[in-house]
C-alpha cells in the first residue's frame, strides 16, 4: 500500500483541521514544518465534517478547507460531510 499525503498552510483554523484528522486517522503522521503541517498516512486519509466542527466548536464547510491546502498525493473524493484521500488501484 502507499502513504498519501495533505499539506495544510500553519494557522489557526488549520491547527483544527489538523487536530480533526488525527482524530479520524490515528495512525496519521503528522509532520509541522515552518509554514505548513503535512499529514500522512498509509493507504487513506479522511476528513470528517463532523470531526472538524468538534474541534473548531462552530460549522464548518467542507468547501473551505481548499483555500488552506498546499498540496496533496492521492485519488480526492469529496463528499458533502467527508474528504478522503487515497490511491485507487
Amino acid at each position: 500500500m502507499s502513504r498519501v499525503f495533505i499539506a495544510l498552510q500553519s494557522n489557526e483554523e488549520t491547527r483544527c483541521i489538523v487536530d480533526a484528522l488525527v482524530l479520524d486517522n490515528p495512525d496519521a503522521h503528522v509532520d509541522h514544518q515552518p509554514a505548513m503541517v503535512r499529514i500522512s498516512a498509509e493507504g487513506r486519509l479522511v476528513l470528517r465534517k463532523d470531526s472538524v466542527e468538534q474541534t473548531l466548536g462552530r460549522p464548518f464547510d467542507m468547501q473551505s478547507i481548499h483555500v488552506h491546502i498546499v498540496t496533496l498525493g492521492g485519488h480526492v473524493d469529496e463528499e458533502d460531510d467527508a474528504l478522503t484521500i487515497c490511491w485507487n488501484h
